[in-house]
């Protein structure tokens, strides 16, 4: 194994709570680097009393990029590894020998498993691949929200990719996300035919529960010539079928959910969504359909987000009650067990497991 030079870099804003533990995660790193924007409670103090060097530095006009830029400005010239973190996130110990092992000359970027949500027992929910271990030179962050990495060094990137190396993230309940929606509005108004700040903008309203300015932005981002990443696209047309639904547009909700499987089929949250959607109309026969499709799909997406419930005892239990309904019990019981047996904790699926059991005996 070489000896790289490997440093951690972040930026924080009122992160008293996080220090310990992130601190604690990150140690294994030979020096960490925190841009702090303007802390008012004892972040500072407590991350200099754990070793990490600390730079105060508002940024006003507020964007994510500039942050992170000036934060990754902090290395050392001679780092070999660089690795972006929140506070909120934790590697599971390990990482660094890990990384280590596979970082071979030449290399320039790892991608790893991001676990955006847990279960409460710990296990993964929202999972993703990441992207912000990456060599010293070459990259810079970009777009003012939901900012990402861009490679700008010379050739063709070199990449590897690390599944076992896990970061999860932890995040605050009591911060809000209440300024995204406003910073959305105000970088799609600055650059309108940038197609990312588009998606986060029609995902934002989405959030907020504005179901038409939600169909509108996603519609105009899946027709703009530089939509092309179809995991995205299908994200799209999930969450415009979604929104109809919210409007009460049966039909067109259909439409949409056939159309995000047919732009990305090999990817289970469409086919999940849609059986949701059909529960909610006690259309037996869809639930049915989309629920044992879902289910032949064993792998998940590397190039997206993987939702909890694609993953998790959701399709199993819509089977297994879509199965009840049309009167195939002994289909119904299969999908019961399996469902218990990845949330065997769950009371309604014990009892959901027991009526079928009595009918069928």
């Amino acid at each position: 194994m070489r000896n790289l030079r490997v440093y951690v870099y972040a930026i924080c804003k009122n992160e008293e709570k996080s220090v310990d533990k992130w601190m604690d995660s990150m140690s294994e790193a030979d020096g960490v680097y925190v841009l702090d924007t303007g802390s008012d409670d004892g972040t500072v103090e407590k991350l200099r009393g754990r070793g990490a060097v600390v730079v105060v530095q508002p940024v006003k006009p507020w964007r994510f990029d500039t942050a992170r830029n000036l934060s990754m400005e902090l290395l050392p010239e001679d780092a070999d590894i660089c690795v972006c973190t929140d506070l909120d996130e934790r590697f599971i110990p390990g990482w660094r020998k890990l990384l280590e092992s596979r970082w071979t000359p030449g290399v320039q970027r790892a991608l790893y498993t991001f676990n955006w949500s847990l279960n409460p027992d710990g296990s993964p929910n929202t999972q993703l691949v990441y992207f912000k271990i990456h060599a010293r030179h070459g990259y810079v962050w970009r777009c003012p929200i939901h900012e990402y990495l861009a490679y700008t060094g010379a050739g063709n990137e070199k990449n590897i990719y690390i599944e076992e190396l896990v970061l999860n993230h932890y995040p605050d309940p009591g911060k809000s996300r209440g300024s995204y929606l406003s910073m959305l509005e105000k970088a799609v108004a600055d650059e309108p035919n940038n197609e990312r700040m588009v998606y986060y903008l029609g995902r934002e309203y989405l959030y907020a529960g504005q179901w038409q300015k939600c169909i509108d932005t996603l519609m105009r981002q899946i027709n703009m010539p530089s939509s092309k990443w179809s995991e995205e696209r299908c994200a799209c047309m999930r969450w415009i079928a979604h929104s109809y639904n919210k409007l009460g547009y049966r039909n067109e909700s259909y439409v949409w959910y056939y159309r995000a499987i047919a732009e990305c089929p090999d990817m289970r949250d469409a086919y999940v969504e849609f059986a949701l959607v059909a529960y909610g109309h006690r259309d037996w026969d869809a639930v049915y359909y989309f629920a044992e499709r879902a289910l032949k799909i064993t792998k998940k997406n590397l190039r997206f987000v993987n939702q909890g419930y694609a993953w998790d005892h959701t399709p199993e239990d819509l089977a297994s009650l879509a199965c009840w309904n049309l009167g195939m019990y002994e289909r119904s019981l299969e999908h019961a067990k399996k469902a218990l047996s990845l949330s065997p904790e769950d009371k309604r699926l014990q009892t959901n497991l027991q009526c079928i059991e009595r009918k069928l005996k």
